[in-house]
């Protein structure tokens, strides 16, 4: 049988079922995109992740690294739904060879968890984590026999 408390004279009920982000005094809201970037770094933080995205994401990314001052996008690879006290995350990684995956996901999931909880507020429900790709060091070098001028 579940057994039911009543709360003690005096406690407020309302306390139970506020969060960081929503009380009395009003609601904080955060964006997909802020949390989608915590996200990103707290996953290219972690030992064995070469990079983030799938095949397109990872081109776009190439391309936009070439033009000058552009800078790297944080939230590539990383879909995420933001709720006012909950948030769900989806990561695309590419592995780096010789690295466990299931432990890449265990350290990924470590590491985007206490990440977002510890900056927003919010409880992260899930981390989905797609491995795309394996990393070899040698398909850098033959990427850079294709890009020599002669």
């Amino acid at each position: 049988m579940a057994e039911t408390t009543t709360p003690k004279p005096g406690t407020d009920v309302t306390q139970a079922t506020s969060s960081a982000l929503v009380s009395d005094l009003g609601r904080t809201a955060i964006a997909d995109t802020v949390v989608s970037k915590i996200a990103g770094i707290a996953t290219r933080d972690v030992s064995g992740v070469h990079d983030l995205g799938g095949g397109a994401a990872r081109t776009v990314g190439a391309i936009r690294e070439r033009i000058p001052g552009s800078r790297v996008n944080a939230r590539q690879g990383v879909s995420v739904e933001v709720g006012e006290r909950q948030t769900a995350l989806d990561i695309d990684v590419v592995a780096e060879y010789g690295v466990a995956i299931a432990d890449l996901a265990t350290g990924i999931r470590s590491n985007v968890i206490s990440s977002v909880e510890r900056m927003t507020g919010l409880e992260v429900t899930e981390v989905n984590i797609t491995v795309n790709d394996i990393y070899l060091p040698e398909e850098d070098h033959d990427e850079a026999e294709v890009a020599r001028v002669e």
